[in-house]
């Protein structure tokens, strides 16, 4: 357990000793994508001090947050049930930072977990329910991820794999996102760089996938 304490006998309380300690929750972010190395745990946290990894993940594993288990001869960090039932707390808690995100600063980066989680966030499964089946490629920051909607059914996976409409941008993307720059803008502006496919389909991406600013 984490070693603050509160001294409250309450369900919040009792949430924050357990994940409320600095980077415990982007720990538990980039695990919702999918489980990982610890180098790849401290790639995707750039700014995470490595003893600060190392105990963070060690109070996660005696809560019964992660677990540590084995894959192809290597030892990777994955969620238990238990934390597993953090998504929809950290899905909520990104829309509600989205409203005071602001313009971002030089130094800030989005990370493919990051970014995987924005769009899950974002996604709105009504309205892709009536568009055809649609697949992106989005390099935003020189990582590639690919976008897979297929009705009501999202996927993210990083990587390459043949797409609709591949596209580059920069952290302006959630402003593409937030809708506050309309997609046509965006291409004119050179802040969404088209690199193949149909450029329109941009349109039908900013609609599904949406979160209010």
């Amino acid at each position: 357990m984490a070693a603050r304490d509160y001294g409250q006998y309450c369900g919040i309380t009792q949430a924050l000793e357990l994940v409320g300690e600095r980077w415990s929750l982007l720990i538990v972010r980039d695990l919702l994508v999918g489980p990982r190395r610890y180098g790849e745990l401290a790639a995707g946290l750039p700014r995470i001090p490595s003893n600060i990894l190392a105990a963070r993940l060690k109070e996660l594993q005696e809560a019964g947050v992660i677990r540590r288990a084995p894959r192809s001869r290597v030892i990777v960090y994955e969620l238990t049930p238990y934390g597993r039932e953090l998504e929809p707390v950290v899905l909520a808690l990104g829309a509600w930072g989205f409203k005071a995100l602001g313009e971002p600063r030089d130094e800030q980066i989005i990370t493919p977990a990051a970014m995987t989680m924005t769009l899950r966030t974002a996604f709105r499964p009504e309205v892709a329910a009536d568009l055809p089946p649609t697949s992106y490629a989005a390099h935003v920051g020189g990582d590639g991820l690919v976008i897979q909607v297929d009705g009501a059914t999202l996927g993210v996976t990083r990587g390459d794999a043949p797409v609709d409409l591949a596209f580059a941008a920069g952290p302006v993307i959630l402003r593409l996102i937030s809708g506050e720059l309309a997609p046509e803008r965006a291409i004119a502006t050179g802040a969404v760089e088209v690199l193949h496919g149909r450029g329109d389909l941009l349109d039908r991406f900013a609609s599904t996938f949406h979160l209010a600013a």
